[in-house]
């Protein structure tokens, strides 16, 4: 109790001894090669009970346990074969071996014979016990109990020596037949447990390997996307202050390599987790809400004026990286857009709205140009799109994509602040 207390896990297992772990080879070579090999086992079991029934008889041992020793010799031998050649078949056919068995068991004890041979019949009971229904195990008890009951009213005055071995026998049989079993088909259901892990395990990669990729596909489209798009603008207007104002395009060009340089630093983050030892790679953590101000300043060298507004509260306690990080794609995505479909007027500006309401966030980004025909549709065609959406309904969010009733294009971001329960 005092290692579960502290935390600490539990001493490992102790390996088996030399001699138990020898024994358990041993037996698992004789159980394989019994799987391949059924008959050679049966063969030789049968054998060696027949040749100790017909010793019993040639000796006369049986004489020493026999309630009447004037019983004719060849009826003990035809008896005693009667109980052990069969054992032959007490594997496919044990019911019917011990039914064939049941009026010689009626014979040995009637005629006062009472010959060793006739226990066994408990081995036709433990292969019952072991392959047949519980209900068939209580038959063939019947069928041994039934000629020793007559055989005690026979011969009241020994019949214990008649029945009781017998009882104390069928007893034996009949439990290590049932934990034979018991231990079969627990392992039988441990390694179809094993097998149905396996398979839900190697399902589970795949899936997660599918969820990576998407995942990975999203954030590349989200980095790339907005940051070429801002290269571009930056590009454009330095290309056409390179006459009028060195200076300006200077500029321009320091906030090209800037950019540049976030991207790529970015996605070497993003794709460090695919090489084959992930502790090399760079874990530096997801943007989150602080980081928008950087994002909407990198906006803003690329051409576009855009302004951030917050109302309402904050929660007292963050939202969730997860959480965050939507945000964050969300308005980069909306902006990067701007930039390329907004259009070119000296007028072009957008706003980013973060608005804290009891239980939700909502995010709505505007700009005033004017849609083209290649913007987004309200069926969210697209991976940009796509990806939002997707990024929103991993926490019960919704987005809205559409003209704006001022005449612009709005992105209406809506996300609870907590999970919903389930």
């Amino acid at each position: 109790m005092a290692d579960t207390a502290e935390g600490r896990e539990p001493a490992p297992l102790s390996a088996p001894s030399p001699l138990t772990g020898h024994i358990q080879r041993l037996f698992q070579r004789i159980r394989a090669f019994d799987r391949r090999r059924p008959s050679v086992w049966n063969g030789l079991l049968t054998t060696f009970w027949v040749l100790f029934a017909v010793l019993d008889v040639s000796t006369g041992g049986w004489r020493t346990v026999a309630v009447d020793r004037h019983v004719p010799e060849a009826l003990v031998f035809t008896m005693s074969a009667a109980f052990s050649a069969p054992l032959l078949w007490r594997r496919s056919h044990p019911l019917a071996v011990l039914a064939f068995m049941a009026p010689f068991s009626l014979a040995n004890v009637w005629t006062g014979a009472v010959i060793q041979a006739s226990l066994l019949q408990e081995i036709v009971v433990f292969n019952i016990a072991v392959r047949l229904p519980l209900r068939t195990l209580a038959w063939s008890g019947a069928l041994v109990a039934a000629p020793l009951v007559i055989a005690s009213v026979r011969f009241p005055e020994v019949w214990s020596r008649l029945l009781l071995p017998h009882v104390w026998m069928f007893a034996i049989a009949a439990l290590a037949g049932i934990l034979v079993r018991t231990r079969k088909e627990y392992t039988e259901a441990l390694l179809d447990r094993a097998d149905r892990l396996e398979r839900e395990r190697d399902q589970q990669a795949r899936l997660a390997a599918a969820a990576e990729r998407t995942r990975i596909a999203r954030e590349m489209h989200d980095i790339i996307g907005h940051n070429l798009s801002v290269i571009t603008g930056l590009a454009d207007g330095g290309s056409y202050a390179a006459a009028r104002s060195p200076e300006r395009a200077a500029q321009a060009l320091e906030a090209i390599g800037t950019t540049s340089r976030q991207a790529l630093a970015e996605l070497r983050r993003l794709l460090g987790v695919l090489r084959d030892q992930p502790e090399d790679a760079d874990r530096t953590p997801q943007p989150t809400l602080d980081d928008v101000d950087r994002l909407l300043e990198g906006v803003r060298r690329a051409g576009l004026p855009v302004q951030l507004l917050v109302r309402g509260t904050p929660p007292p306690r963050p939202l969730t990286p997860g959480r965050q990080l939507t945000v964050y794609r969300v308005v980069q995505e909306s902006l990067t857009n701007s930039l390329k479909h907004a259009g070119t007027s000296p007028s072009l500006a957008a706003e980013v709205t973060l608005t804290y309401r009891p239980g939700a966030l909502e995010t709505l980004v505007t700009d005033n140009g004017t849609p083209p025909q290649g913007r987004w549709t309200s069926a969210g065609t697209g991976q940009g799109i796509t990806g939002m959406r997707a990024r929103a309904s991993l926490y019960d969010g919704t987005l809205e994509a559409g003209p704006s009733a001022e005449g612009g294009w709005q992105v209406r971001l809506r996300l609870p602040l907590e999970d919903s329960p389930s």
